[in-house]
């Protein structure tokens, strides 16, 4: 049965939720006042009106919708569409996140990541369902005492789940952030004009994957153009028509998200970090990465070790 609600209950910002709905024309959720934890939507079929931070866009199969905290919200089936059948989930990202989906906003907190191919979709449905599984995950020793039928594991599947101990959390978190990294990696690049079905430049590919093999390395666009064998100012023509932004662009994305791992998993200084980014002065890439992240490095590396409270 479609619900409606001028104002939806809001979740606790510290809660992990995950769910899954396929709603018909009349289901819509409002909440004035924002909410205090993000929301994530993967649109399996049919078709959702989203409204937030003053923008309005439709997400059809293939489309993740991402948004931020504390901006009023609406969203409902589509006018003209027979149903809106999604996974959802209400989180607070890690701060990794937030340069990944830099790319797609719309608004500030609004993002809109488009076009995912068909094969990754399978892949996202899956961490989708990972997640809403490990939500509800307990140790061996208490699950053991109330086993369930494959039928009652599956209605439960699709049932909205708080992840409540911090094992669960986290693991649907990892879901989460698979999710994003599939939807962000794989979408068709933000402003690119061909057409879905159209084969990518081998050549822009290749040098993709240079990139983001060595992203510390001293790539300028007449190295990378001399890798696939182009004149520099056709290779950045090239380049920029394939993905929607020109080749160094690339380059600093990816020296920045370097970064930010290094920062997670080391105990490299903010100079070394720098260095080992391909950065040419801790200045310049606290500048960078404080414009990705809306942070300064020592700032998100503080946040990553933050105690959980």
């Amino acid at each position: 049965m479609p619900v409606t609600a001028e104002e939806m209950s809001v979740p606790a910002a510290e809660l992990t939720i995950v769910g899954h709905f396929d709603n018909r024309p009349g289901y819509a959720t409002r909440r004035v006042s924002g909410s205090p934890s993000w929301l994530l939507m993967w649109t399996q079929d049919g078709a959702g009106l989203v409204e937030q931070a003053g923008v309005s866009f439709t997400a059809g199969p293939g489309d993740l919708v991402v948004l931020g905290a504390d901006a009023a919200q609406h969203y409902r089936v589509a006018p003209g569409a027979e149903r809106w059948r999604f996974w959802w989930a209400h989180f607070q990202p890690r701060p990794a996140w937030l340069g990944w989906l830099a790319e797609h906003a719309r608004a500030p907190g609004c993002h809109l990541v488009e076009g995912v191919p068909e094969p990754t979709r399978a892949q996202i449905d899956e961490a989708f369902g990972r997640a809403a599984r490990n939500a509800r995950w307990l140790p061996p020793a208490v699950r053991s005492l109330g086993a369930q039928a494959p039928a009652a594991r599956l209605a439960r599947e699709y049932a909205p789940a708080v992840a409540v101990s911090g094992p669960a959390r986290e693991l649907v978190l990892n879901a989460v952030e698979e999710v994003i990294v599939l939807a962000t990696a794989a979408a068709r690049p933000v402003g690119d004009a061909r057409r879905a079905e159209e084969p990518g430049d081998a050549r822009v590919h290749r040098a993709l994957a240079l990139i983001a093999a060595e992203p510390g390395a001293p790539h300028s666009v007449a190295s990378l153009a001399r890798a696939v064998a182009l004149s520099p100012s056709r290779f950045a023509h090239l380049f920029t028509t394939e993905t929607g932004h020109p080749p160094m662009r690339a380059v600093r994305r990816a020296r920045i998200r370097h970064a930010a791992r290094l920062l997670e998993v080391t105990d490299m200084d903010v100079g070394q970090v720098a260095a080992a980014s391909g950065f040419v002065s801790p200045f310049h890439f606290s500048r960078a990465f404080s414009h990705e992240y809306g942070m300064p490095p020592r700032d998100f590396r503080s946040r990553l070790r933050r105690p959980n409270v």
